[in-house]
């Protein structure tokens, strides 16, 4: 079966018109001619793409099937096509960066913003996972860097201290808890919780939660933790957080440590390698990493 990219637009804009001769005339093709490519395509695929009447044409099972992965192979070919025009346009390089949530709320977005500024022939494709996947990400070649907690498993992977962080409750401030100075994670799980939605983070807290037999009780999940903020602030429920997302905040909040060992991370950057990174993920290595007095 050998249908080339004319072929499926073809197709396509035939279906779409539901005529072969209204089709041909979109795409300024003679009526034999997409005829011909047509019966070909169903010669090659042996089974008819077309149910032909009186009003024109429409797709069969087969043809509605080759509908489907015609317009997602054409989209992916559109999508490459775009990624390639930005080399084109003067854009020199691509990092596949991976972060978790921690880093990604608070260590990350100044540090990425004065790299981009000093290197606008750059480009990253930056996207939040659990320490777990970004570790396996890595070693399945599926990214070039990686920012994960002490709590994962590294392996074989090479690393490199940048930062710490705790994990804090943050509460309203008429709320019982906002007196204390500290609060037990176990202490949280009859709470109502305003979370963080699809947050790596997330995963991480339900995790713990199922090791003492709990679950959280979320009453809402929301996307931006600015609306967080809000909702915590009018007493919804409470909330935890990396400490350098919450101290962003702009609400009068209490912030209270979480009393777990397990609350206080170091964050590592991770590479399969660092001496083998294409020069623009080894510039943005030397961008990430500590600067030494």
């Amino acid at each position: 079966m050998r249908f080339d990219l004319t072929d499926l637009r073809l197709f396509l804009t035939v279906v779409e018109c539901g005529s072969l001769t209204h089709a041909a005339r979109t795409i300024h093709l003679a009526l034999a001619s997409v005829s011909e490519r047509i019966a070909g395509m169903e010669a090659a695929l042996g089974a008819p793409l077309l149910e032909r009447n009186r009003r024109g044409v429409r797709a069969t099972a087969a043809g509605e099937a080759l509908v489907r992965h015609a317009r997602s192979i054409l989209g992916q070919v559109e999508q490459m096509r775009g990624e390639l025009r930005t080399y084109a346009s003067g854009l020199k390089g691509r990092i596949r960066l991976l972060s978790n949530t921690a880093a990604m709320s608070a260590f990350l977005p100044p540090q990425l913003c004065r790299f981009l500024a000093t290197h606008p022939d750059l480009s990253i494709d930056l996207e939040e996972r659990s320490s777990a996947d970004i570790v396996q990400a890595l070693v399945d070649k599926r990214a070039d860097l990686g920012i994960v907690a002490d709590i994962t498993d590294l392996g074989t992977l090479q690393t490199h201290l940048i930062a710490s962080d705790q994990l804090v409750v943050v509460v309203s401030r008429s709320h019982p808890l906002a007196q204390k100075s500290a609060v037990a994670f176990a202490d949280l799980l009859e709470e109502p919780v305003v979370g963080m939605a699809d947050t790596a983070l997330e995963t991480h807290l339900a995790e713990r939660a199922s090791r003492l037999g709990r679950q959280f009780n979320y009453r809402i999940q929301l996307r931006n933790a600015e609306h967080v903020a809000m909702y915590v602030e009018a007493g919804i429920g409470i909330s935890i957080l990396s400490d350098g997302l919450a101290r962003t905040l702009q609400r009068d909040l209490a912030i209270l440590p979480l009393s777990e060992t397990w609350a206080t991370r170091r964050l590592y950057l991770c590479s399969r390698d660092f001496t083998a990174l294409t020069r623009h993920a080894g510039l943005l290595a030397q961008q990430l990493l500590p600067r030494t007095p």
